[in-house]
Order: C-alpha cells, then structure tokens, then sequence
C-alpha cells in the first residue's frame, strides 16, 4: 500500500516534467533569446582578459574623449583615455557576480525561513512572517542605501546587504508552497513509515518549492544588478576604478553634452542584461506552472 501511494509523489515523475517544461520553455522564442543573451554576456565576463581589447584600468590622458569607432577604441574612451569597450566587458562580472551572491543569500535565507514557517506554524510563523512585514515596510533601495551609508561602500558589502534584504519574497513563496504540500498525501505517507521532520521537509516538500523559488530568483537577479547600479551611481556600492556599470554612468553624466556615449553604452548594457533576465523569468514562470502546462 505504502508502495502505491509512494509511486504518486510528484518528486517520481520529476524526470518527465522536467522534459515537458524544457521544451515549453524552447517554445518560448523570448525566453530563448533572453538565454542566448545571457550566455552571450556570461562568456564575455569569463572570457573577459582574452576579449578585452585594452586593460580597463589603463589611463591614456592623450587619448580622453576619443568618438566610438576610432583607431583601436571601438566605443571610445573617457575622461581619462580609458577604453570603454574593455571597461564593459570587466564591469559585467562584477555585475553578474553580484547578481548571483544577492540571489544566493536570499533565495537560501529565504527559503529555509519559510520552510520553517510554514511546516512548524505556530510562534515560528508568527516570528517569521512578522519580520518579514517589518523588512517589507521599508522601501527595498532606500533600506540598501541607509545600510551602506552606514557600512561604507564597498563590493562586499553590496553583496551582503542587498542579500539580507531581499530574502523575504522567498520566504513569502516557499511558506504558501509548503503550506499547500505539508498535508498533500505522500507527506502524509512518508510521516506514516517513520519519516522525520528534516527528511519531511528537505526531502518531500522542499523540492517541490523550487519552481517559485527558480523563477523569483531570475527576476530578482535582475533587480540585485539594478540595485547595484544604482548604489554604484550614487557613490555607495563599488568604488572608482573598478569597471563596473553603475560607476561608469555616474562618472559619464558630468559630461553628457561633451560624450554622450559615457552613459549611453553602459546604461545599454544594463538594460540588456535586465531584459534578458526578465525574459528568462517568464520563460520559466510559463513552462514551471502546472495549469500552464497541463493547457498545453
């Protein structure tokens, strides 16, 4: 009996679903751009010494305000002769690592704290969800920017703060999954042969979380590198020389008349990645949701 009722359990057909969601996914001709986008920045910040034509941190003060397309410059220089083009392509690891550290913390915190929240109930739902009301009644980048002024500027501490901000959207999503499963019939059967409370919640019900968490997380990717660049912008995130997008529009827009081209390519850059991100996070959303698929 326990067999049968064994055999119903969502993780047994992960395999099939997971084949059923790819090629919904594929189908999705946004949802692949986007990829193709990403890998496309992805294999410029990896490959980023070999494909730098110039070292980003290089000043040339003979060579300032060079045009895009000029001898060995092709989107030109800045105020200090440094090629713009290299500088781009150093500042999208900053910007992707930053994405996936932010998403990391937060997806982890959040997730284990809503797991909690959810199978536990009681006082540790209150706890839990209470904080999380309290994080939410602050403005996500105004929170970020009073933490940094207080922490000082610097790469890591981004990372962190943007980090333990973030998390309660996932903590809100895992919680109403778990909330949802922790009664579902194959939680149900393992308690009934002996299963404990970790084996039922990192075992059973969390991997059937995932599909929310995975899509939050490609969104909120592109929204720790917006967050970035703008703490970047505003002098509290990642500090001069280092390349890195949010810097560059800051230092471009005291000469937007003379280079117009200071902010243009690295504000581009962003809003490509960010597109990109967004595209795939609907791709997922749609090849992850049951009533989707099952329309299909």
């Amino acid at each position: 009996m326990t067999d049968q009722v064994m055999k119903g359990i969502p993780g047994r057909r992960d395999q099939s679903t997971g084949r059923v969601a790819l090629r919904a996914f594929m189908r999705n001709r946004m949802a692949v751009l986007g990829s193709m986008l990403l890998c496309g920045i992805v294999v410029c910040a990896v490959f980023a010494p070999w494909i730098a034509p110039h070292d980003p941190l290089t000043m040339k003060l003979t060579h300032m305000f060079e045009a895009p397309g000029s001898a060995g410059h092709l989107l030109g220089t800045d105020n200090f002769g440094r090629d713009i083009l290299s500088r781009l392509i150093y500042g999208s690891r900053i910007s992707l690592t930053v994405g996936l550290v932010v998403v990391g913390i937060a997806a982890t915190i959040g997730s284990i704290l809503g797991l909690l929240s959810g199978f536990y109930g009681g006082a540790v739902d209150t706890i839990v969800m209470r904080l999380v009301d309290v994080l939410y009644s602050f403005p996500f980048l105004i929170l970020a920017i009073a933490v940094m002024a207080v922490l000082g500027p610097s790469i890591y501490n981004v990372m962190m703060v943007l980090g333990l901000v973030s998390w309660p959207l996932y903590a809100r999503l895992v919680r109403a999954s778990v909330l949802s499963l922790r009664e579902a019939p194959f939680v149900e059967a393992s308690r009934a042969i002996g299963a404990g409370s970790l084996r039922l919640m990192f075992r059973q019900i969390m991997p059937n979380c995932i599909s929310p968490v995975l899509v939050s997380a490609a969104m909120g990717m592109a929204t720790a590198i917006l967050s970035t660049a703008a703490l970047g912008f505003l002098g509290l995130g990642v500090q001069p020389p280092t390349p890195e997008w949010g810097t560059m529009l800051s230092e471009g827009k005291d000469f937007i008349r003379r280079a117009p081209y200071m902010i243009t390519y690295p504000g581009f850059a962003i809003m490509l990645v960010v597109l990109s991100l967004n595209f795939i996070g609907d791709g997922l959303r749609d090849a992850l949701d049951p009533r989707t698929t099952h329309q299909r």
